[in-house]
């Protein structure tokens, strides 16, 4: 049984981590690969009872913080996707100083290995694992991750028919500038990374398809694109060299080779915008292909860029026997002129053929379907003069319509390949088309919450701007209130679309208007724009008839609109004065002071009697409590 996961197989021996128990849980059975950041091991999860492929990072790149963060960051990537034909991790972590990731195990071999063992594949087994892998980044790039390590070592065919694409490591979300590490260390394989990957380490969607573009290439022949003798030879090549067409080594449909010149473009403006628009594409040039030529073997020798030498045998190998012992030889001489004419004939057929095939040949470079022919410039022109040009030049054309915002509609904007560009005759050129500046239309977002308008304006292909706040008497806290630009405004793809949220009814504090008269009271809570309601009165000591008593709430904050409760005061409560005349001084103030009232006494002719003569205020009189009343006693 072969276990497969990204890198091959080193000659070096790792350290041995055989028989040990990763994080608690990893039993690890067996060393399988080694790969530029980690060695591949195969392990059984003693929790789950499960067999995982165990990536454990070489220890001296363990011990570098920019790696180790590189590493795990491989893990929350690929721990994003779920597709059938992504290679799953399960599990990250670090044990003992040993930086690991827990991954899906696949029983099969590379396409590396397939390609070395078997050579070029048929159109229908090439297309059949691109289409897989096609899937596989599509979902990717909608994830907003990107590989940017596409290559046949991290292509894995399993035994069960399932293609699965691996080592998500050198991948990266999508945020805003992606590039390599500011270490300035140019991630990838050098022979699969694509012009702006070497010129300028960004790296996008559309370098996910250059990768792939090259990747059907080496399906469909056999070799790399760009061979060379070092890294710096083969970058050199991507920047400023065109990809071979697949049909200059073996024969191969004319499909497929534009379909690898449009994925492996120079500039990625050129190409499909990602791995699913390319997925379309192949499926669009797949249908044009009939089972003959989908499923025709390329051989080396039948095709267009094979220069083996071909030999005719021409004329007989007629040698003279030996004559026997004391038996003469018959003389030269003695050949018949017949004989000599049957070997003229020979001669004769073989010079005929020569010249039919060098005219044939001829021919071919310079008239036929291998004559070269350059591709001409018709930037700019007209949608019928640039195919006339075209045809002119003994190239199809195929228009394809693309925005642009610099060329105006209905004029060509490019071709693919670009002009200049050496091609044979007879292949398919494609010319851009403008249709004009591409626009998005600002979408009605007022009413929506702002995590709901930030999402439709993604979905728009435009960017949230600033965002302000104010307070708004009628829409909800976090409610959109308004867009700048308004909606349906059409805007370029990513301008700053600035949003105005609502905070919700602006907070009043409420008036204290305690002591207050009604009246004023009333008018100062409405004209802070709440709502003023008496709710009752009752008696005060200390507030007058007619003012307000008490407020509620008597403090803090409301919205416009709220009610505020007054309670007015009734003015104190008032007793009638018990009448305590002749009464003895004592008692009487005793009586007074029961009923709440203050006595003060005032004697006449000494008070000798000790007798109240009068009282002030008189009896019956309602006064409130706590009132002086004045005795007179005599």
């Amino acid at each position: 049984m072969r276990s497969v996961h990204s890198g091959a197989v080193s000659a070096a021996t790792a350290p041995s981590l055989v028989d040990r128990v990763i994080d608690g849980r990893y039993r690890v059975r067996a060393h399988r690969a080694d790969g530029g950041m980690a060695s591949v091991h195969v392990a059984v999860d003693e929790r789950l009872d499960r067999e995982v492929a165990l990536k454990v990072m070489h220890p001296d790149l363990a011990r570098d913080e920019d790696f180790v963060s590189r590493f795990r960051r491989e893990a929350r990537s690929a721990a994003r996707l779920s597709h059938p034909n992504v290679v799953a991790v399960y599990d990250q972590g670090e044990d003992a100083g040993h930086v690991f990731l827990a991954m899906e195990l696949v029983h099969g071999r590379t396409l590396r290995q397939v390609l070395s063992s078997d050579g070029p594949l048929t159109p229908r087994a090439a297309l059949d694992v691109f289409e897989s892998v096609l899937r596989a980044l599509a979902a990717a790039h909608r994830a907003g991750i990107i590989h940017r390590d596409v290559k046949p070592e991290n292509v894995l065919l399993g035994d069960d028919g399932v293609v699965k694409v691996a080592d998500f490591g050198l991948a990266r979300a999508v945020t805003t500038a992606t590039r390599t590490s500011h270490t300035d260390v140019l991630l990838g394989t050098a022979a699969y990374l694509s012009p702006e990957q070497v010129e300028h380490g960004a790296a996008d969607a559309r370098s996910d398809v250059y990768a792939a573009g090259l990747l059907l290439f080496e399906m469909l022949t056999g070799r790399k694109a760009f061979p060379g003798e070092s890294p710096i030879h083969v970058a050199y090549q991507h920047v400023h060299g065109v990809v071979p067409t697949p049909s200059d080594l073996l024969p191969v449909p004319r499909e497929l080779d534009a379909l690898v010149a449009r994925a492996t473009a120079r500039d990625p403006d050129r190409r499909p915008a990602d791995a699913g628009a390319l997925l379309a594409e192949v499926r669009r040039s797949r249908q044009g292909l009939d089972p003959q030529e989908l499923d025709r073997r390329p051989v080396p020798g039948d095709g267009p860029g094979d220069t083996a030498e071909r030999t005719v045998a021409l004329g007989n190998d007629t040698r003279a026997l030996p004559a026997a012992p004391g038996q003469q030889a018959p003389p030269p001489a003695a050949a018949a002129p017949v004989e000599r004419r049957r070997r003229r004939w020979p001669a004769l057929l073989a010079a005929v053929l020569v010249v039919a095939l060098v005219a044939g040949g001829a021919w071919w470079l310079l008239l036929g379907p291998g004559a070269r022919t350059t591709v001409p410039s018709v930037a700019g022109a007209s949608r019928t003069k640039a195919v006339h040009t075209l045809e002119r030049a003994h190239l199809d054309a195929q228009v394809r319509d693309v925005f642009s915002e610099h060329t105006r509609r209905g004029r060509v904007v490019g071709t693919d390949p670009g002009s200049g560009s050496e091609l044979r005759r007879g292949s398919t050129v494609e010319v851009e088309l403008s249709k004009g500046p591409q626009r998005f239309e600002v979408p009605a977002v007022v009413g929506d919450s702002e995590q709901d308008a930030r999402q439709q304006l993604r979905r728009r292909h435009l960017a949230v701007g600033q965002v302000t706040e104010r307070y708004d008497e009628q829409a909800p806290d976090g409610d959109v209130l308004a867009t700048s630009p308004a909606e349906g405004t059409p805007l370029r793809q990513g301008t700053d679309v600035s949003l105005v949220v609502s905070r919700g009814p602006r907070p009043i504090p409420v008036p204290s208007v305690v002591g207050k008269g009604q009246d004023a009271a009333v008018a100062a809570i409405r004209n802070a724009g709440l709502e003023a309601k008496v709710a009752g009165q009752e008696f005060s000591d200390t507030v007058p008839k007619g003012s307000v008593v008490a407020q509620d709430p008597a403090d803090g904050t409301l919205h416009r609109g709220d009610r505020v409760e007054l309670t007015i005061s009734k003015g104190p409560q008032l007793f009638a004065v018990p009448d305590v005349s002749f009464k003895k001084e004592d008692d009487a103030k005793q009586v007074l002071q029961e009923a709440g009232f203050e006595v003060r006494v005032k004697t006449v002719f000494g008070g000798v009697f000790h007798l109240v003569r009068m009282q002030d205020p008189a009896a019956g009189t309602k006064v409130p409590h706590g009132t002086v009343i004045t005795l007179t006693v005599i």
